[in-house]
């Protein structure tokens, strides 16, 4: 039998800045999946998966506003959508970083 995902079976990295003790995976989906894809390690998006399936990462991963260049590579090839797709793509034509560029 399987074990019920609870927000301790990710890493403890991905969380320095919240308050754990009122986590809600449905409240908090678009953090908690952000958070997986930039910072998270390899169980940590095993995990994304389990608690979200593909469909609802590709939904939310459409609309962050910021991803990095290697994430946004990655879920693109994943999901065999163009870059330009991405909502972080757009945002970040629309406001070039000069300074890390």
């Amino acid at each position: 039998m399987k074990k019920e995902i609870s927000i301790d079976d990710f890493s403890p990295h991905l969380f320095w800045d919240v308050d754990l003790s009122d986590f809600d995976f449905q409240k908090h989906k678009i953090h908690l999946v952000q958070k997986v894809l930039e910072h998270g390690l390899i169980k940590d998006w095993n995990l994304l998966k389990d608690v979200y399936g593909l469909n609802t990462i590709k939904e939310i991963s459409l609309n962050i506003r910021s991803l990095d260049a290697v994430t946004l590579s990655y879920l693109a090839a994943l999901f065999n959508i163009d870059k330009k797709e991405f909502r972080c793509y757009k945002h970040r034509q629309l406001f070039p970083n000069y300074w890390n560029s």
